[in-house]
């Protein structure tokens, strides 16, 4: 696996360029490989080089679900640690779960569940409840905050 230390600048210039918006068009990477100096067929080969040694672990489209009927949901679970990997694994086979993280906490896992409908939330939930025997805890979103984040490589 690849880290930080063995990228290219022409790979640090195109993590940077990814961050930003890109076009609504037809072919939206084509205008970013001409101003990286690159095709756009060499573009996409080093994003996907990128994913695939864990440099980046997702490249796509952010949706802001509630504006489309949707909702989000931080969720946390206090997760024995012998049972940690296999709780992970049956929480990350839901398809409403966004991201999934480890913490050094009694709520030792916290995820985020994006669905279709808000009434999803805790459909997704109480189904991880019943598949793992755990309590899921809710924290739903009362106000957001757009802070424009941004990681410069």
């Amino acid at each position: 696996m690849t880290d930080m230390t063995d990228l290219t600048e022409q790979d640090r210039a195109i993590l940077n360029a990814i961050q930003d918006d890109l076009p609504l068009s037809h072919a939206p990477f084509a205008g970013m490989a001409a101003g990286l100096g690159m095709s756009e067929a060499d573009l996409l080969s080093r994003i996907r080089w990128l994913k695939d040694q864990g440099i980046i672990t997702r490249f796509g489209p952010f949706f802001d679900a509630s504006a489309m009927g949707g909702a989000f949901c931080l969720c946390a679970i206090a997760v024995p640690e012998e049972d940690f990997d296999a709780v992970m694994i049956q929480v990350n086979a839901r398809p409403e779960v966004a991201h999934n993280y480890q913490r050094t906490h009694r709520l030792n896992m916290w995820f985020v569940l994006a669905t279709e409908t808000p009434e999803g939330i805790d459909a997704a939930a109480d189904a991880i409840e019943g598949e793992t025997g755990l309590k899921v805890r809710r924290f739903p979103k009362l106000q957001e905050f757009f802070i424009g984040f941004r990681v410069a490589a």
